[in-house]
């Protein structure tokens, strides 16, 4: 249950004024710890590890999307 345990405490990290090495290395941590939810979720099929990955899904993407920056409008 250690990873469960890595994902609760990644979703208390906060997430002001990172620099863009930081948001990179959120990231990654973020899909690394989902995938492995994942192998935990198709042994078990607990919901509650569904909804730690939904919640770890949204803060990736908010930190991706950050990273992206600005769509260019022609």
């Amino acid at each position: 249950m250690d990873t469960i345990e890595r994902a609760l405490e990644f979703e208390q990290t906060k997430l002001r004024s990172l620099s863009t090495s930081d948001r990179i290395e959120i990231s990654r941590e973020a899909k690394q710890l989902i995938l492995d939810l994942n192998q935990i979720y198709k042994k078990k099929k607990d919901e509650s590890i569904m909804d730690i990955m939904k919640r770890l899904t949204a803060i990736k993407q908010k930190v991706e999307k950050r990273l992206k920056g600005k769509p260019l409008t022609a």
